[in-house]
């Protein structure tokens, strides 16, 4: 078992007003800045590649490798634009991390923008999220006072602004160029590509985008070095990373951990499944990834192991389900979800995910016909690679994978309701009393 998690992100969390500059600053905060600084920029894109550190925002796609996408210098303007818009159902490790420790992600704003040639970074705010953008507003303050971010920043002669955004609370613009779409004022839709944001992105200039767990990550490995992140995780998913438990799982939360821990080491240290209870099903990456089952509780929690078994790391999202849950009615749950933020754009999303949801609600109140379920894969082999974003993909997979896997209570659903099959109290994870029940308890009556 690994009895060891590696706090690097979150080692500080529980420091007092640990989201304050100052409390960032006595514990070794914007050494990164102050080295990276000293640098030529394109030693800092060059280390950051030799890391390995990959995307942490879904798709895991090598983050000084985009850097270096960028074309020539053309004495236009450049931008890094930071997506913290997280509004997967289950995914919770950015609002975390700019709640505890928001000077992590401007510091490594700071050294990514130096790195790139930036001069304006824009943060997009999930629009829901009022507290979190409350807070990345002070950091922001705080960080310009110290000198870390504004005019000639640390004495060098480098400028750079930081906007904080907050968006109008649309799921689609977690997807890259949406989200660009949405700072420009316009409706959040993806955009076609190529081009690509990093050719003609923000304003239709060279735009970098990332994940705030990406960009977060930056100021340690300027510190700490490449060797001292390859130490961690696998040859090809190196690093740590924040895991999310949540669901039935005796303690949930974040658990920093190194790439290639496996379910069964971090539900150990999590306390297990809650008790009396043992594990059903549960999502490696986010509802947009393929589901797993028991049988998986041994794969290493890295890129390539989580593909190879049939699903993809995406945010290490991991919602954990017991015995008591029906899959059929949390499938239904997340296809309800991607209908209603499908932004209409592409046909086979907009009309696949509305379908969907149907088909799922008769199925989950036990009125299915015998056709459904193949209508259903159907209607996902429609979607899957063909939809316009991302969008479209993810909102097949947990339909499919809990087909795969489960089948016979989607059968169940061709005439027993899934209330029926697995009662919501059982599922609850506190005290669940029927409105009429309490009421009656009460000795209230309602007419």
């Amino acid at each position: 078992m690994a009895t060891t998690l590696t706090p690097v992100l979150s080692a500080h969390w529980d420091a007092d007003r640990s989201w304050t500059l100052a409390a960032y600053e006595a514990n070794g905060g914007y050494a990164g800045l102050r080295a990276a600084v000293t640098r030529d920029p394109a030693e800092i894109v060059s280390m950051v590649k030799d890391s390995g550190l990959r995307g942490r925002g879904g798709a895991g796609f090598p983050t000084g490798l985009k850097w270096s996408f960028l074309p020539a210098p053309d004495g236009g303007p450049r931008y890094l634009v930071v997506n913290a818009d997280e509004s997967e159902p289950g995914t919770c490790k950015d609002v975390p991390l700019m709640l505890a420790s928001p000077q992590h992600l401007i510091e490594g704003v700071a050294i990514t923008s130096y790195a790139i040639g930036c001069h304006h970074a824009f943060i997009y705010v999930r629009g829901e999220v009022l507290h979190v953008y409350r807070r990345l507003l002070a950091a922001v303050e705080e960080a310009y006072a110290a000198g870390y971010l504004g005019t000639n920043i640390l004495g060098t002669g480098y400028d750079l602004e930081v906007t904080v955004h907050a968006g109008a609370g649309a799921y689609i613009c977690g997807e890259e160029t949406a989200l660009l779409d949405s700072l420009e004022g316009l409706r959040g839709q993806p955009r076609l590509k190529p081009p690509f944001p990093a050719v003609a992105g923000l304003y239709a200039r060279p735009t970098v985008v990332n994940n705030v767990e990406s960009i977060a990550s930056v100021p340690a490995i300027v510190t700490r070095g490449v060797e001292w992140f390859r130490s961690m995780g696998t040859e090809k998913s190196s690093g740590h990373g924040l895991f999310s438990l949540s669901g039935h799982v005796a303690r949930p939360g974040q658990y920093e951990a190194p790439l290639g821990i496996t379910l069964r080491e971090l539900l150990e240290m999590a306390g297990g499944i809650r008790a009396g209870h043992e594990l059903k099903f549960w999502t490696p990456g986010g509802s947009s990834t393929p589901i797993f089952t028991a049988e998986h509780l041994d794969v290493p929690l890295d890129y390539e192991s989580v593909g190879a078994a049939g699903s993809m790391l995406g945010t290490r999202a991991l919602q954990i389900f017991d015995e008591t849950t029906s899959v059929v009615r949390c499938v239904a749950r997340w296809t309800d979800f991607y209908a209603h933020e499908s932004c209409g754009k592409c046909t086979p999303c907009r009309e696949g995910t509305y379908w969907m949801k149907q088909v799922l609600t008769r199925l989950e109140h036990g009125k299915g016909t015998p056709d459904d379920i193949d209508l259903l894969l159907d209607t996902c082999d429609n979607i899957l690679g063909k939809a316009f974003c991302a969008l479209g993909d993810g909102a097949t997979s947990p339909v499919t994978s809990a087909i795969k896997y489960f089948r016979e209570e989607f059968e169940a659903g061709l005439h027993t309701p899934a209330s029926v099959l697995f009662p919501p109290e059982r599922t609850s994870l506190f005290d669940y009393t029927p409105r009429h029940e309490a009421d009656r308890m009460a000795g209230t009556v309602h007419a």
